[in-house]
Protein backbone atom coordinates (compact mmCIF):
# COMPACT_ATOMS: atom_id res chain seq x y z
CA UNK A 1 0.00 0.00 0.00
CA UNK A 2 1.38 3.45 -0.72
CA UNK A 3 2.40 6.00 2.07
CA UNK A 4 -0.23 8.56 2.49
CA UNK A 5 1.00 12.14 2.61
CA UNK A 6 -1.31 15.42 3.98
CA UNK A 7 -0.12 18.76 2.69
CA UNK A 8 -1.54 21.55 5.01
CA UNK A 9 -0.63 24.76 3.02
CA UNK A 10 -2.91 27.68 2.24
CA UNK A 11 -0.87 28.56 -0.58
CA UNK A 12 -2.58 26.23 -3.72
CA UNK A 13 -0.04 26.72 -6.49
CA UNK A 14 2.48 25.19 -3.94
CA UNK A 15 0.12 22.28 -2.77
CA UNK A 16 -0.32 21.60 -6.07
CA UNK A 17 3.44 21.25 -6.94
CA UNK A 18 4.32 19.13 -4.38
CA UNK A 19 1.41 16.94 -4.92
CA UNK A 20 1.97 16.71 -7.93
CA UNK A 21 5.82 15.18 -7.56
CA UNK A 22 5.14 13.11 -4.46
CA UNK A 23 2.05 11.27 -6.71
CA UNK A 24 5.06 10.95 -9.39
CA UNK A 25 6.70 9.19 -6.77
CA UNK A 26 3.80 7.06 -5.86
CA UNK A 27 2.70 8.75 -2.86
CA UNK A 28 -0.83 8.76 -1.95
CA UNK A 29 -1.67 12.62 -1.61
CA UNK A 30 -4.25 14.52 0.47
CA UNK A 31 -4.53 18.37 0.56
CA UNK A 32 -5.60 20.92 2.96
CA UNK A 33 -6.10 24.72 2.83
CA UNK A 34 -6.55 25.72 6.74
CA UNK A 35 -4.78 24.56 9.78
CA UNK A 36 -8.82 23.16 10.64
CA UNK A 37 -9.33 21.61 7.58
CA UNK A 38 -5.62 19.70 8.09
CA UNK A 39 -7.11 18.51 11.35
CA UNK A 40 -10.15 17.54 9.59
CA UNK A 41 -8.13 15.53 7.11
CA UNK A 42 -6.09 13.78 9.69
CA UNK A 43 -8.57 12.20 11.84
CA UNK A 44 -10.52 11.02 8.28
CA UNK A 45 -7.45 10.10 6.11
CA UNK A 46 -5.14 8.99 8.91
CA UNK A 47 -1.82 9.92 6.61
CA UNK A 48 1.65 8.01 7.33
CA UNK A 49 3.19 11.89 7.23
CA UNK A 50 1.77 15.52 7.51
CA UNK A 51 3.95 18.62 5.35
CA UNK A 52 1.97 21.50 8.34
CA UNK A 53 2.96 25.34 6.33
CA UNK A 54 3.41 27.19 9.76
CA UNK A 55 1.58 30.25 8.58
CA UNK A 56 -2.03 28.98 8.33
CA UNK A 57 -5.50 30.75 8.04
CA UNK A 58 -8.16 29.59 10.88
CA UNK A 59 -5.68 28.02 12.97
CA UNK A 60 -1.58 28.18 12.45
CA UNK A 61 0.74 25.03 12.00
CA UNK A 62 1.82 25.34 15.76
CA UNK A 63 -1.48 24.66 16.89
CA UNK A 64 -2.34 22.11 14.27
CA UNK A 65 1.24 20.23 15.53
CA UNK A 66 0.34 20.02 19.18
CA UNK A 67 -3.26 18.87 18.52
CA UNK A 68 -1.75 16.01 16.65
CA UNK A 69 0.78 15.35 19.01
CA UNK A 70 -2.00 14.99 21.58
CA UNK A 71 -3.04 11.71 19.44
CA UNK A 72 -0.53 10.48 16.86
CA UNK A 73 3.15 10.00 17.04
CA UNK A 74 2.82 10.10 12.74
CA UNK A 75 6.42 11.81 11.25
CA UNK A 76 5.45 16.02 10.77
CA UNK A 77 7.34 18.14 9.25
CA UNK A 78 6.91 21.91 9.14
CA UNK A 79 7.02 24.18 5.60
CA UNK A 80 8.20 27.84 6.88
CA UNK A 81 8.42 30.91 5.05
CA UNK A 82 10.09 32.58 7.76
CA UNK A 83 13.87 33.36 7.93
CA UNK A 84 13.32 33.94 12.00
CA UNK A 85 15.02 30.91 14.34
CA UNK A 86 11.86 30.78 16.96
CA UNK A 87 9.78 29.42 14.77
CA UNK A 88 11.71 26.61 13.49
CA UNK A 89 12.35 25.90 17.11
CA UNK A 90 9.03 26.61 18.21
CA UNK A 91 7.82 24.29 15.39
CA UNK A 92 10.21 21.65 16.78
CA UNK A 93 9.66 21.96 20.18
CA UNK A 94 6.01 21.39 19.74
CA UNK A 95 6.48 18.01 18.30
CA UNK A 96 7.69 18.49 14.57
CA UNK A 97 10.53 15.89 13.48
CA UNK A 98 11.79 18.37 11.37
CA UNK A 99 11.69 21.50 9.01
CA UNK A 100 12.11 23.06 5.54
CA UNK A 101 11.94 26.50 4.58
CA UNK A 102 10.68 28.13 1.74
CA UNK A 103 11.74 28.46 -1.00
CA UNK A 104 13.14 24.54 -0.85
CA UNK A 105 13.85 22.18 -3.99
CA UNK A 106 10.97 19.14 -4.97
CA UNK A 107 14.26 17.02 -4.30
CA UNK A 108 15.28 18.11 -1.09
CA UNK A 109 11.76 18.33 0.28
CA UNK A 110 11.56 14.08 -0.77
CA UNK A 111 14.61 13.35 0.54
CA UNK A 112 12.97 14.86 3.93
CA UNK A 113 9.85 13.19 3.18
CA UNK A 114 11.64 9.26 2.40
CA UNK A 115 14.43 9.70 5.25
CA UNK A 116 11.20 10.40 7.88
CA UNK A 117 9.20 7.47 6.86
CA UNK A 118 12.30 5.00 6.95
CA UNK A 119 12.01 2.58 9.10
CA UNK A 120 14.19 -0.67 9.84
CA UNK A 121 11.26 -3.16 9.36
CA UNK A 122 13.44 -6.24 9.73
CA UNK A 123 15.00 -5.21 13.38
CA UNK A 124 15.93 -7.71 15.72
CA UNK A 125 13.39 -7.67 18.91
CA UNK A 126 15.94 -6.42 21.92
CA UNK A 127 15.30 -4.29 24.68
CA UNK A 128 17.80 -1.56 26.43
CA UNK A 129 17.48 -1.30 29.85
CA UNK A 130 19.17 1.39 32.10
CA UNK A 131 18.22 2.07 35.44
CA UNK A 132 14.36 2.82 35.06
CA UNK A 133 14.91 3.48 31.38
CA UNK A 134 13.34 0.95 29.08
CA UNK A 135 13.76 0.87 25.56
CA UNK A 136 12.23 -1.54 23.23
CA UNK A 137 13.82 -1.62 20.08
CA UNK A 138 10.91 -3.89 18.28
CA UNK A 139 8.19 -2.25 19.71
CA UNK A 140 8.77 1.51 19.15
CA UNK A 141 7.86 1.55 23.28
CA UNK A 142 9.89 3.28 25.93
CA UNK A 143 9.11 3.46 29.59
CA UNK A 144 10.79 5.18 32.46
CA UNK A 145 10.14 3.92 36.21
CA UNK A 146 6.83 1.78 34.86
CA UNK A 147 5.71 4.84 32.63
CA UNK A 148 4.82 4.68 29.29
CA UNK A 149 6.85 7.59 27.53
CA UNK A 150 5.36 9.20 24.24
CA UNK A 151 7.68 9.97 22.14
CA UNK A 152 7.59 11.29 18.45
CA UNK A 153 9.33 9.57 16.01
CA UNK A 154 12.67 11.30 15.31
CA UNK A 155 13.10 11.48 19.27
CA UNK A 156 12.49 7.66 19.48
CA UNK A 157 14.90 7.68 16.82
CA UNK A 158 17.60 9.53 18.16
CA UNK A 159 17.33 7.69 21.71
CA UNK A 160 17.74 4.36 20.20
CA UNK A 161 20.61 5.60 18.31
CA UNK A 162 22.35 6.70 20.80
CA UNK A 163 21.61 3.74 23.11
CA UNK A 164 22.78 1.39 20.80
CA UNK A 165 25.63 3.18 20.89
CA UNK A 166 26.24 3.69 24.30
CA UNK A 167 28.95 5.67 25.34
CA UNK A 168 30.15 6.29 22.13
CA UNK A 169 30.15 10.08 20.88
CA UNK A 170 28.61 11.60 18.24
CA UNK A 171 29.12 15.14 16.66
CA UNK A 172 25.60 17.06 15.93
CA UNK A 173 26.64 16.31 11.81
CA UNK A 174 26.84 12.96 12.61
CA UNK A 175 23.55 12.39 14.41
CA UNK A 176 22.19 14.69 11.46
CA UNK A 177 23.56 11.69 8.87
CA UNK A 178 22.83 8.28 10.70
CA UNK A 179 19.51 9.60 12.53
CA UNK A 180 17.85 12.17 10.18
CA UNK A 181 19.84 10.42 7.07
CA UNK A 182 20.85 13.77 5.41
CA UNK A 183 24.08 15.21 5.49
CA UNK A 184 24.02 18.61 3.68
CA UNK A 185 19.92 19.74 3.94
CA UNK A 186 20.47 19.64 7.91
CA UNK A 187 20.82 21.96 10.46
CA UNK A 188 22.61 20.94 13.81
CA UNK A 189 20.27 23.43 15.92
CA UNK A 190 17.49 20.22 15.04
CA UNK A 191 19.72 17.63 16.64
CA UNK A 192 19.78 20.55 20.42
CA UNK A 193 15.81 20.86 19.98
CA UNK A 194 15.43 16.65 19.69
CA UNK A 195 18.09 15.89 22.70
CA UNK A 196 16.67 18.47 24.47
CA UNK A 197 12.74 17.07 24.22
CA UNK A 198 14.42 13.69 25.13
CA UNK A 199 15.34 15.12 28.07
CA UNK A 200 12.14 16.11 29.35
CA UNK A 201 11.02 13.20 28.96
CA UNK A 202 12.81 10.72 29.70
CA UNK A 203 15.40 12.35 32.51
CA UNK A 204 14.06 12.92 36.51
CA UNK A 205 16.71 15.92 36.31
CA UNK A 206 16.75 17.31 32.48
CA UNK A 207 19.31 19.79 33.09
CA UNK A 208 21.98 17.38 35.20
CA UNK A 209 21.05 14.59 32.92
CA UNK A 210 22.21 10.94 33.11
CA UNK A 211 20.98 9.33 30.23
CA UNK A 212 21.66 11.14 27.12
CA UNK A 213 25.27 13.05 28.13
CA UNK A 214 26.80 15.81 26.31
CA UNK A 215 30.73 16.40 25.56
CA UNK A 216 31.48 19.80 25.81
CA UNK A 217 33.03 20.69 22.65
CA UNK A 218 31.84 17.88 20.63
CA UNK A 219 28.40 16.27 20.84
CA UNK A 220 25.59 13.87 22.63
CA UNK A 221 26.36 10.32 24.12
CA UNK A 222 24.23 7.91 25.91
CA UNK A 223 25.85 7.22 29.26
CA UNK A 224 26.02 3.21 30.46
Amino acid sequence: MNKKILIADDEKNITDIIAFNLQKEGFEVVCAQDGQQALKLFEEKNPDLVLLDIMMPVMNGIEVCSQIREKSQVPIIMLTARADEVDKVLGLETGADDYVTKPFSISELIARIKANLRRNDNMEPKIISLGGLKIDLNRYEVSCDGKMISLTPKEFDLLKFLASNPNKVFTREELLNKVWSYEYFGDARTVDVTVRRLRMKIENEPDNPKYILTKRGVGYFFGM
